[in-house]
């Protein structure tokens, strides 16, 4: 049996990125999909400690926001870095990713037609602060902190992703996160789930916008 689940819509969303990690930490998981008509009949909103999803389980352990989920993996699998300093840094950089995020939300579910156009003219200004991290990082040759793989960077290159299919060839303007993606996503185990069926016949929002 697997030792984690997945309980969440058929969407990419806020799984993708603990998705990304289990794959690539050789970690086999089940899904239980929620449809539209389950969630809003009721009963598992109810359940639900803060009224939403994803609900994620280790053995006994429930847990709700992606966030506590994907730093509950980090701790577990050894992908918080290497002392409290790193640890330290990978949480301000995903509070940073989280930022980006709740924008990128915005921009898809609220702001899509009117909001489009200027959101990525702005992408390049977001994404200074996730260059200049990986600059002062042995040049930008190693992940967002340190020298080993967090569960920041399966968290940033996801929402990456995204700004990509948002606006192709964006990345190009901050060249270290371009090289930095494409290093991330060649990684054996996880370049084989991001191929798999599992993921591309997922749509990335819930309103079929992206």
């Amino acid at each position: 049996m697997p030792e984690y689940t997945i309980t969440y819509f058929a969407v990419r969303g806020r799984c993708s990125a603990m998705r990304m990690l289990l794959s690539d930490q050789g970690q086999v998981w089940k899904e239980e999909v929620v449809s539209l008509e389950q969630w809003t009949e009721g009963t598992l909103k109810k359940s639900c400690l803060f009224g939403q999803l994803p609900k994620f389980q280790d053995g006994n352990l429930v847990l709700f926001q992606s966030n506590a989920v994907l730093r509950h993996l980090a701790r577990k699998h050894g992908l918080y870095g290497k002392d409290e300093t790193e640890a330290t840094m990978i949480d301000m950089a995903n509070d940073g990713v989280e930022d980006l995020r709740v924008k990128y939300a915005i921009l898809i579910y609220q702001r899509y037609e009117s909001g489009k156009e200027d959101f990525i003219k702005n992408i390049p200004t977001e994404l200074k602060p996730f260059n200049d991290l990986l600059a002062k990082n042995n040049a930008g040759k190693d992940f967002l902190v340190g020298n080993k793989i967090s569960f920041v960077d399966y968290n940033l290159v996801d929402l990456l992703s995204n700004l990509e299919v948002l606006s192709p060839g964006c990345l190009k303007a901050v060249p270290l996160v371009e090289a930095y993606v494409h290093r991330i996503v060649s990684r054996p185990q996880l370049k084989a789930y991001l191929a798999s069926d599992a993921h591309t016949k997922l749509p990335i929002n819930g309103n079929g916008k992206q």
